[in-house]
């Protein structure tokens, strides 16, 4: 009777749990002022100082330049700094002539030291380049995270979450399940405070987005419970393997030198794995995307998103270089076309998405966007009349209650599902969905709404939302254009599939057949979104916030730290 009363109680503390949560993480990542970093001044020949914000920074009249000389064009001059703190720059117009120290500068550019004079249009211009002790002193002056939230509060609430999540599931999961489902709990506990640990060792304090990972996480744990509780050990160890991955790309990515030079391998392989998947994939609901290797089954697609993120931004982060859209063009072709041999139309519209996004990012252009969309609308009628799966999904598309035996089975289960559970929901592993079929992937949001309720299935999408308003609210305080493009990237790739899975199964739109990152079960998607959350900590730029930037070492005197490192402790 008591334990009854607890399943009961927990229903509606669940949801003030996933808020608790969600709020902790948008406050500390949203209400920090901005602190852009500096990494050197060019002087202008009235004696002004502008100080130079990003390693990409462009000198012209244009408004949209860092450093603004009248006289100029556009955008005459770039300035490009490497992760060593050496600056090169590049005169962008053939049509004038720039001069450093009395040497001309072309489009491949010439090293720019400390002190150099600039000469553009018939003006002087003279660059100061910060030294690594001058460095030191500025990042030092910057807020660290930790000032409005702490980070070990969002953990202790993600504990709470998964306490009552792991309570809920005893309750309602069948005897011979309930020990499997208890460890599993305990190990994704176990794991979450051992990085916890591991980052604050290393000096690390802003986690809130790996917090928000974890949380998602959880939620997808409680799906395993709650339709395959016998795999809950597999899940765990998929949850391990994605942190690894999401700590071996963040470490990769601390040096950008190495980083664009293997561009060109990041393309390659993910050729080689479309090509594959086309000759030895085996097909899974009309798409041919899934590989058998030693009785485990991969899906290439999903390591393909983190190597075209990767390659597409390493392509074109020099912008001033009208040849790289165009190699991005051909490469996002290529992952495309392949996606559509194989039928894996909920991917392909992913990763056009996301080449819309990077595109923009590039070049600015509305009129580029629109001629996109107007050969992606030719493409997807001409992919209707090769693969007539495509057609009768578009076909279905706000008609699902007009045949809820056969077609329309799948949809109207889960809008049935989600309506019943309300606000509050039935209780972990206390719903009906979890015997339909995709329950744990394609209609995931319908079962999280089922059973854990309305409330908590909208934090997780607030969750994704909270990293995308991030990025955004970070692109102009990124270090470098290569952390601007894959931040975005990724967190629109994760947003599209988003927005697919939840407004597809309620048949909002039509129905693709893509996941909800970290949240539905699938061993390629969730190492796949774990990877490419190192590309969105990546354009955390706070100090001592993430581990993929290198911060400058720490000054002698110490009691420039004091009084901020002293306020998490307190």
């Amino acid at each position: 009777m008591i334990l009854s009363y607890l399943f009961y109680i927990s229903r509606y503390i669940l949801p003030l749990a996933a808020a608790g949560i969600i709020f902790r993480c948008a406050r500390s990542l949203l209400s920090g002022r901005y602190e852009p970093e500096v990494w050197g001044y060019m002087e202008l020949p009235d004696g002004a100082r502008v100080p130079l914000r990003n390693w990409e920074c462009t000198v012209g009249a244009s408004r949209g330049c860092d450093v603004r000389l009248q006289g100029l064009g556009a955008a005459q001059l770039v300035l490009l700094r490497d992760g060593e703190g050496n600056w090169t720059a590049h005169n962008i117009s053939p049509n004038t002539d720039v001069f450093i120290e009395d040497e001309p500068i072309f489009e491949d550019g010439l090293p720019l030291r400390d002190g150099d004079t600039l000469e553009a249009g018939g003006q002087l211009l003279r660059f100061y380049n910060l030294s690594e002790s001058e460095r030191r002193v500025v990042t030092s002056r910057r807020t660290a995270p930790g000032r409005f939230v702490r980070a070990w509060d969002m953990f202790i609430y993600i504990s709470l979450f998964l306490v009552i999540l792991l309570f809920q599931h005893i309750m309602t999961a069948q005897e011979e399940f309930v020990a499997p489902i208890t460890l599993a709990f305990t190990a994704l506990f176990a794991l979450m405070w051992s990085y916890y640990v591991l980052m604050r060792l290393f000096g690390r304090r802003g986690l809130e987005i790996e917090a928000l990972a974890f949380f998602l996480s959880g939620l997808g744990l409680s799906v395993c419970a709650s339709c395959s509780p016998e795999s809950m050990r597999k899940q765990v160890l998929l949850i391990i393997a994605g942190l690894a991955a999401f700590l071996l790309l963040g470490a990769w990515l601390r040096d950008l030198k190495r980083v664009k030079s293997a561009r060109l391998w990041a393309a390659v392989l993910a050729g080689v794995l479309l090509a594959v998947n086309i000759i030895f994939g085996t097909a899974r609901n009309g798409s041919n995307n899934w590989i058998e290797l030693g009785g485990v089954t991969i899906q290439p697609s999903e390591f393909v998103k983190i190597l075209y993120i990767y390659a597409g931004a390493a392509t074109m982060d020099r912008l001033y270089l009208k040849k790289n859209i165009l190699l991005y063009v051909a490469f996002s072709a290529a992952c495309v076309g392949a996606l559509a041999l194989m039928g894996d139309f909920g991917t392909a519209l992913v990763f056009f998405a996301a080449f819309l996004v990077i595109s923009f990012l590039r070049s600015g252009n509305f009129a580029t966007i629109v001629l996109a969309l107007t050969g992606a609308a030719l493409a997807g009628f001409l992919a209707m009349n090769v693969k007539p799966y495509i057609a009768e999904r578009i076909a279905l598309w706000r008609h699902a209650w007009e045949d809820v035996y056969v077609a329309g089975f799948q949809q109207t289960r889960a809008m049935s599902a989600a309506a019943s559970g309300g606000l509050f929901g039935t209780g972990a592993g206390g719903g009906w969905l979890n015997s339909i079929v995709a329950s744990k992937t394609d209609m995931v949001f319908a079962l999280i709404s089922e059973e854990l309720g309305l409330l908590v299935a909208l934090t997780a999408l607030a969750a994704l939302i909270v990293m995308a308003v991030f990025v955004v609210r970070n692109a102009a305080r990124a270090r470098s254009s290569f952390f601007v493009i894959a931040g975005v990237g990724a967190v629109a790739m994760m947003l599209v599939q988003t927005c697919f899975n939840v407004f597809g199964s309620l048949d909002i739109l039509p129905f693709t057949g893509v996941t909800f990152p970290f949240v539905s079960m699938g061993g390629s998607s969730l190492i796949s979104c774990w990877a490419m959350l190192a590309f969105i900590k990546a354009t955390d730029t706070r100090r001592s916030a993430s581990f993929v930037v290198k911060q400058p070492g720490r000054i002698h005197d110490r009691n420039e730290f004091t009084a901020e490192e002293s306020f998490e402790e307190n």
